[in-house]
């Protein structure tokens, strides 16, 4: 069976791509990363959906970014906006996803992987810069020339399979695949307990997904 590594942070994108990765026959080793985030609720949800969907195993690695701030996810003083904006919103969490994917790399290398899976969508999402595919060519390319790996003969690939879809797309292949939306948690500013706002972007993204397609959203919110 094909070894790889899957990014996975309680949220309905990264639980997607865990079943279609299951479904296409990988052995997934499922790294968390505790980066500090307001959302913490996020990290218990990873660990219920790895088991709902029988990962290989499944590794939580502490990085605190809350030491750099610079986003509303890792800075306290900032507030999570509730309203729709301009350009890209302050819950962009500066090189979050080239720190992630570095990390995946590196633990694909200890494994002998040569994938890694990853949950980023550029269709129904905030705009940040580095969910766009032209950045994920890039870091696969890098990949294949940054380590020991690539260099002894080894390819490394970086699977999006839900980069170009629509949250409701993306919902219904998982509904397909069996993935229990329930166990995941989206919110920005989830409860302990993980129960949503219903009021922050990705709250907004993921109530419109469910109603778009058709399915009843599961998800627990605050009031």
């Amino acid at each position: 069976m094909i070894q790889a590594v899957v990014l996975l942070s309680g949220g309905l994108d990264s639980a997607t791509t865990l079943a279609i990765a299951r479904a296409e026959g990988r052995d997934c080793h499922c790294l968390t990363v505790d980066y500090g985030q307001r959302h913490r609720a996020e990290l218990a949800a990873a660990a219920r959906v790895a088991r709902a969907l029988a990962a290989a195993g499944h590794r939580v690695v502490a990085l605190d970014l809350a030491q750099f701030g610079g986003s509303a996810l890792t800075d306290g003083s900032i507030a999570v906006p509730e309203a729709p904006s301009e350009g890209i919103p302050v819950t962009y969490v500066p090189a979050r996803n080239t720190i992630l994917l570095s990390l995946a790399l590196a633990w694909a290398e200890v494994l002998g992987a040569q994938e890694a899976w990853f949950g980023a969508n550029a269709v129904d999402y905030s705009g940040y810069p580095d969910c766009r595919p032209e950045y994920m060519r890039a870091f696969e390319a890098l990949a294949n020339l940054a380590t020991k790996a690539a260099v002894e003969g080894g390819k490394f690939t970086l699977h999006t399979p839900v980069i170009a879809l629509t949250k409701a797309e993306i919902i219904r292949r998982g509904v397909a695949l069996g993935v229990d939306y329930a166990l995941t948690v989206s919110c920005y500013q989830a409860s302990a307990e993980g129960r949503a706002c219903g009021r922050c972007d990705a709250c907004r993204l993921r109530r419109a997904g469910f109603a778009a397609a058709g399915v009843p959203d599961p998800t627990r919110y605050a009031a």
